[in-house]
């Protein structure tokens, strides 16, 4: 990483740290080690800062999935998005695309990174708790079998930093993980998905029991 890339992820790390006093709670305690897809609840812009915030040293290996006509509209974005986060910039818009979102997510983790994802594919901003996950996440686990994906709930980031809003609110945020799961022998594609869901869903604050 370059080294003002570099600087500007501690400052954003320092910043976000701040401004949340963001926590990982791992299963017993045990951060998740080697490569992962990490997927998880999707409510702000800033969902991925805080997760890959709290991931410690294995961020350095951890790309998160972002838009690339959010991160590519001026040139401060596209060095924080490309050069800070490394991220996997997909293009929205079908008739844009030059490369399959699919591979793009595939070329990361075969170059051994871990990715950071939001199925529902979206920020939700309904009154619905989750919004139901797209088959991408389907698509990686049966392509990359042997990556274990792990689900997380990122909380309050919301109330942070509401939809419209530039400036954030103090507020205190936590990114609660589950344990990994993989796609089983024979599970059909809508069979995943639920399960996946399901897995976030207990992450919850309320801790929603499929």
């Amino acid at each position: 990483m370059p080294l003002l890339a570099r600087f500007t992820a501690i400052a954003i790390i320092g910043f976000s740290r701040f401004i949340t006093a963001v926590k990982g709670l791992w299963p017993g305690g045990v951060k998740h080690q080697g490569q992962a897809i990490y997927f998880a609840n999707h409510t702000s812009n800033g969902d991925f800062v805080l997760l890959w915030t709290v991931l410690g040293a294995m961020r350095r290996k951890t790309r998160p999935v972002a838009a690339a006509d959010y991160w590519l509209t001026s040139p401060l974005r596209r060095f924080i998005g490309e050069q800070v986060f490394n991220a996997v910039l997909i293009q929205r818009d079908p008739e844009k695309r030059t490369q399959d979102p699919i591979d793009q997510m595939l070329e990361a983790l075969d170059d051994g990174y871990s990715l950071i994802i939001f199925p529902e594919g979206q920020r939700n901003g309904t009154d619905e708790i989750l919004l139901p996950f797209k088959p991408g996440i389907y698509h990686l686990a049966e392509k990359r079998p042997d990556v274990p994906l792990v689900p997380a709930w990122i909380e309050n980031l919301n109330r942070v930093l509401p939809k419209g809003e530039v400036i954030p609110v103090p507020f205190i945020c936590t990114v609660r993980f589950g344990a990994s799961m993989h796609l089983e022998k024979g599970e059909s594609k809508a069979g995943f998905l639920k399960r996946a869901e399901d897995m976030v869903l207990v992450l919850g604050p309320e801790g929603i029991t499929p």
